[in-house]
């Protein structure tokens, strides 16, 4: 069955912080093989004018992709997270995720289709600072897989 159009445009109140730290920076920079300096060294990273290392551009993923679990599990959405596969992800910096930041996201759905009986939603994450400074937007895609025919 189709989810409810009248969800797009529902916005999710703002998750708790994240305290961004640098060990967590590190070894997600070294899970994804990026080996640029500033992901590991301060001094690096000041060199290039930030205050501490900064994050791999995929960083924020686990912050928002977190945060779309209160869209996954609004029950009057009716999203069956048993189906759901990973569809889709982007993202727009203002600025890079920082050792450091504490962030939070607000989870807002900005489209909902159904193609072949798969749905598909669309979330979009907006991440702000503790200073209420935008950091950067990712879209992530949802697709929960038609059921299988009995």
């Amino acid at each position: 069955m189709a989810l409810d159009q009248s969800f797009v445009g529902r916005t999710y109140p703002p998750t708790d912080s994240y305290e961004v730290g640098r060990e967590k920076i590190r070894e997600f920079a070294e899970a994804v093989g990026d080996t640029h300096p500033a992901h590991i060294d301060p001094e690096a990273a000041k060199a290039l004018g930030y205050p501490d290392v900064i994050a791999p551009p995929t960083f924020v993923f686990s912050i928002t992709f977190k945060a779309a679990g209160q869209v996954v599990r609004d029950p009057q959405l009716g999203l069956d997270y048993s189906r759901v596969v990973h569809g889709d992800q982007k993202f727009a910096y203002r600025r890079p995720v920082r050792a450091g930041d504490r962030l939070t996201v607000t989870s807002t759905i900005e489209a909902i289709k159904s193609m072949a009986g798969n749905d598909i939603v669309d979330v979009r994450g907006e991440v702000h600072d503790e200073a209420g400074e935008h950091v950067v937007t990712a879209w992530t895609k949802l697709v929960a897989r038609a059921a299988e025919e009995v």
